[in-house]
């Protein structure tokens, strides 16, 4: 048996229908406070200071994310492709 319920209604109204707490406010804080961040990295016109603020271990965190993404294709892969070694049944 399947039950369907629509209901139209605002994300505002969801939240409140459910009990969720109201962050907007600090939503709105936190924005600001990215917004000033970014406006100062921007400020100093130098692009090497902004890299580093928007990515703090460099390269090396690039690279640790590319390694880490490519061993997941791996694992991926491997797991998709049949063994030679077993005969199918």
């Amino acid at each position: 048996m399947k039950i369907r319920i629509e209901m139209d209604m605002t994300p505002d109204e969801a939240r409140r229908t459910m009990g969720l707490p109201d962050v907007s406010g600090m939503q709105d804080k936190l924005v600001a406070q990215m917004e000033k961040r970014l406006l100062a990295a921007l400020d100093t016109s130098d692009p090497q200071a902004m890299l580093k603020s928007w990515f703090p271990l460099g390269s090396q965190g690039l690279e640790q994310f590319q390694k880490f993404m490519w061993d997941s294709a791996r694992q991926a892969a491997s797991a998709a492709t049949p063994r030679k070694d077993k005969a199918p049944r």
